[in-house]
């Protein structure tokens, strides 16, 4: 696959991408990076991209003029009409299936936002392009960000891995989060490595690995079981997990029940604040709730 990176700062993201997994990718000519300095496409002596926006405000833009010749050129000399990826905080957010869906195609360019962003005209005027952001918070520029890029969509790339299932591992691989994982010794200050993973059992460990998985992403990002949309069976080994990591006095609190979809935990803590703990089936812990918020959300679902 090939990369073409068009940037103010091509050395900070070569710096990032020469080592590891990816320098190997490049040695190994899995992936092909090229490297577009968007200033020699400036129509100026002083090889300036960026000018203060219109209306005023703070900073300057990513003129447009010079990036669209930038990408224009690129796709001439391809004969193709390769997709565009504009780093910018205001775009869609970056994640497994995204990284996906690049790792089928040959061709990606990907320009590196800059300054206060790019003149609103470049999008318009760009076709086959997206704007992808890689979380929500903002960085002093979009060469980080093409460097993650570039890591996550060539890990999935035939070659790139030493061992190829690696990757369908990974967390989000599968839109849960990975299992834990332990190695040598087996106990390090009386924590002993899981007896399942030392019983030699592969079916017994898949098993566990799957429950601890499914259990992980239930703990850390609830948001991911609600767009998983569980199956009967999953549901049940959730419920399993839960069960295991919670103290008998606590379990009637995260029970998952299909009998139950909502539970409301009342203690004198609730009464006195005129709210309550709710747990729900499909979306998990949504925490405490005044009575206002609480009639709020039982009504959206």
């Amino acid at each position: 696959m090939k990369f073409t990176l068009i940037t103010l700062f091509p050395d900070e993201i070569s710096s990032s991408i020469s080592f590891g997994i990816l320098g190997r990718a490049i040695k190994n000519k899995v992936i092909e990076v090229d490297y577009i300095s968007l200033r020699d496409y400036s129509d100026n002596k002083y090889q300036s991209i960026d000018d203060k926006p219109y209306g005023g405000g703070p900073g300057m833009l990513i003129q447009a003029e010079p990036l669209i010749k930038a990408i224009n050129k690129v796709r001439s000399e391809s004969n193709k009409n390769i997709p565009v990826i504009f780093l910018t905080p205001q775009g869609k957010l970056f994640t497994q299936k995204t990284a996906k869906a690049y790792s089928q195609i040959n061709q990606l360019i990907i320009v590196s936002g800059r300054y206060e962003g790019f003149d609103e005209r470049v999008h318009e005027l760009v076709d086959n392009s997206s704007e992808i952001s890689i979380g929500d918070y903002v960085i002093s520029g979009g060469e980080i960000a093409t460097a993650v890029i570039i890591d996550a969509i060539t890990r999935l790339l035939p070659g790139a891995l030493g061992d190829e299932n690696s990757a369908k591992q990974d967390s989000f691989s599968e839109g849960l989060l990975d299992y834990p994982h332990y190695t040598r010794p087996e106990e390090v200050e009386g924590i002993k490595v899981p007896e399942v993973l030392l019983s030699g059992n592969h079916n017994a460990i898949n098993q566990w690995r799957f429950k601890q998985s499914i259990g992980k992403t239930f703990d850390k990002r609830p948001d991911l079981i609600k767009k998983r949309n569980l199956t009967e069976e999953e549901e049940e080994i959730l419920n399993e997990y839960i069960k295991d990591i919670t103290p008998d006095s606590e379990k009637m609190k995260f029970e998952i029940s299909k009998k139950i979809p909502v539970m409301l935990v009342i203690g004198d803590k609730e009464k006195d604040s005129k709210s309550a703990s709710v747990r729900t089936r499909k979306y998990g812990d949504l925490g405490t709730l005044i009575e206002n918020q609480l009639f709020e959300k039982l009504l959206s679902f």
